[in-house]
């Protein structure tokens, strides 16, 4: 059986669509936050086993909840009552012979390291109380590891699906959360917080934008100074959104829909550290975006959460992520294609750079037939597949983002 299947799609695209609807959460949601520090520490458990071992051991550390703390939220500023806390799992090599790592140290380390560069008002000493769960893996599987000549066989039977090119209401539900999270943004809007929330549908050529982001109450003096902040906040939301639609236009955009003037700190989106985590929702990995940034929800999506798995052996994580590269390759290369799915699938112990099936389906353009985009789809698929012990080790070292 020939490992490679193209086919060629009829009807609309996702962009042809009537309806379309497409979510992220950002930087600082509770589950973004739990799959960006599992990924941290897969990067940080891959270094050290390198260099120790002279190899990327075997560890999954894709089993990440962030439990909610307790804050009191005051006008000019509240506290915390009691810290968040993240609970770090599944397994990881914590010794080869006689030689042993401290894990828990690495994990801790690089969870705090990443908390402190992205949530401004998080102390990762004070706000977070960390409980490590990395235990050792199957002696199977350790072994296979260890062992392993050229390229590994895949510690999973797995499938993933990607696609290509975003369409316009997918890159603009990316573009508005990322805004909002921007340096610039924060500079000029000091008192938003990172637990961005970003929501579009859209219907025929009309996108309504629904976005949540905490104000931080250390900012607020009053309901009133709320409300003129919020619009002030929408203002530049909506003008930044304006500047960057093609064929759509924008509907209806609402900023923290919940908010009721007149009910207080009832009626407000207050927050004393910047994200829900702090005491209203807790998060975990796999729940939030998948490999692209996004949740949408017209597209196909596999199970498999990406963040925390190990970049040389498990094919959840790996075509998980090459599935979107190489959609995107073929799209951006080979002329004809109005769009673009790859499906990837392997099983335990095979070699990951031999997939038992490769799954492509396209959208041709007018006047293009299978027969003229076949075979340079297949030329790219197998170059691709080819450059993939490369493409772990970059895995690895964090090139490519999970969430």
């Amino acid at each position: 059986m020939d490992a490679i299947h193209v086919q060629a799609l009829s009807g609309p695209t996702v962009a042809e669509l009537d309806v379309e609807i497409v979510e992220r959460k950002g930087l600082g949601h509770p589950d973004s936050i739990c799959d960006a520090v599992m990924e941290r520490i897969s990067h940080a458990l891959s270094r050290e086993y390198l260099k120790r071992f002279g190899a990327i051991l075997h560890h999954n550390c894709d089993k990440g909840l962030l439990v909610a703390g307790q804050v009191e939220r005051r006008f000019g500023g509240g506290h915390v009552l009691e810290a968040m806390r993240l609970v770090i799992g599944d397994r990881a090599t914590v010794a080869v012979g006689e030689e042993r790592l401290n894990v828990t140290e690495i994990a801790v380390e690089a969870a705090k390291t990443w908390l402190r560069q992205h949530l401004r008002h998080v102390d990762p000493d004070r706000h977070v109380r960390y409980q490590v769960e990395l235990k050792p893996g199957s002696e199977e599987l350790a072994r296979s590891f260890l062992e392993r000549k050229g390229v590994l066989g895949a510690n999973d039977t797995s499938a993933a699906v990607g696609f290509a090119p975003l369409t316009e209401t997918e890159r603009l539900v990316l573009e508005t959360e990322r805004y909002l999270n921007s340096p610039v943004f924060k500079q000029r809007f000091p008192e938003t917080g990172e637990d961005v929330k970003a929501m579009g549908v859209r219907m025929g050529r009309r996108i309504d934008l629904t976005v949540a982001m905490p104000l931080l109450d250390a900012y607020v003096a009053s309901e009133a100074e709320y409300f003129r902040r919020k619009k002030a906040i929408q203002e530049a939301l909506v003008g930044h959104i304006r500047g960057n639609l093609d064929r759509l236009d924008l509907g209806e955009l609402t900023l923290n829909h919940l908010d009721h003037p007149g009910a207080g700190m009832a009626g407000m989106y207050l927050s004393v550290l910047g994200t829900s985590a702090e005491d209203a929702d807790s998060g975990e990995v796999g729940r939030g975006n998948q490999v692209n940034g996004l949740i949408a929800l017209n597209r196909p999506r596999a199970s498999e959460a990406a963040a925390g798995k190990n970049p040389v052996g498990h094919i959840g994580k790996i075509y998980n992520v090459l599935t979107h590269l190489l959609a995107a390759r073929i799209h951006a290369e080979i002329p004809g294609l109005r769009e673009v799915v790859v499906w990837l699938c392997n099983r335990i112990g095979e070699p990951v750079d031999r997939p038992q099936l490769v799954s492509l389906q396209v959208h041709l353009t007018p006047g293009i037939t299978l027969a003229d985009v076949d075979t340079p789809i297949r030329m790219l698929v197998k170059e691709e597949l080819g450059r993939l012990p490369v493409f772990c080790q970059e895995l690895a070292q964090g090139r490519y983002p999970i969430c």
